[in-house]
């Protein structure tokens, strides 16, 4: 019998914004405009800390493991970062509105993983070049999941995952950050007060992905003009 393969960008865990707050007695908190985003140049790591990872644990933080629940072969089951980047989704979450949470897609990525995603995406016709990392084993240009410094979340209310106008891993223009800045309504207003959340406790956007947030990593040094401090990590 054939096994159905995973399929990026399934399955959907998420609701989307605009019904989802149609029918709510509660608002997207106002935020100003995103600023113009772009990708640097990214060079290589200097010096790693050794700053180990934690399982993601908080009661205001669900972990919804995308790939493990799509039935990725080497995807995990927790949730795993940098204890410093994890003291900061607890600090945001903890500052949220009441009702209002985080909901982690991904976070730590093994190679392994990597590498199976960036086979399924080169493999797929319909995804474009470069969603997804080149897996590299070089411990001086690592991945930015395998540093344990990347995570890919959005907001939750009522434990309830949200999407703003795209899903987790949507191959389209509409995943990038700042695609909604012309476009009024619940979704643009849910992506100015995620980045501008996360801006707050200095993690940086991935330009292509709404969802997708750095610190430590070669890009968040790189557009912040610090010193990068994560290479690869592994929590085993």
């Amino acid at each position: 019998m054939e096994v159905d393969m995973p399929k990026i960008g399934e399955p959907v865990l998420t609701s989307d914004v605009q019904k989802f707050f149609e029918n709510i007695d509660i608002d997207v908190p106002e935020s100003e405009a995103m600023p113009e985003l772009w990708e640097p140049e990214v060079p290589a790591l200097k010096m790693a800390d050794e700053e180990p990872l934690v399982s993601l644990k908080h009661s205001r933080i669900k972990t919804l493991n995308c790939y493990w629940e799509a039935g990725w072969e080497n995807a995990l089951e927790d949730s795993w970062l940098r204890e410093s980047v994890a003291e900061k989704l607890y600090c945001i979450a903890e500052g949220l509105p009441e009702r209002w949470g985080l909901g982690i897609f991904d976070a730590w990525r093994p190679l392994a993983l990597q590498s199976e995603l960036f086979k399924a995406a080169c493999e797929d016709p319909g995804v474009p070049e470069g969603l997804f990392a080149e897996p590299s084993s070089d411990p001086f240009t690592p991945p930015p999941h395998l540093t344990g410094g990347a995570v890919d979340l959005t907001f939750t209310v009522d434990d309830i995952p949200l999407a703003p106008g795209s899903g987790f891993d949507d191959i389209t223009s509409a995943a990038q950050a700042n695609f909604l800045e012309e476009t009024p309504g619940y979704a643009r207003e849910f992506r100015r007060f995620l980045y501008w959340t996360m801006r707050s406790h200095d993690f940086i956007v991935f330009e292509p992905e709404w969802w997708h947030f750095e610190f430590g990593t070669r890009r968040w040094g790189s557009l912040t003009g610090r010193t990068a401090k994560f290479g690869v990590s592994n929590p085993f």
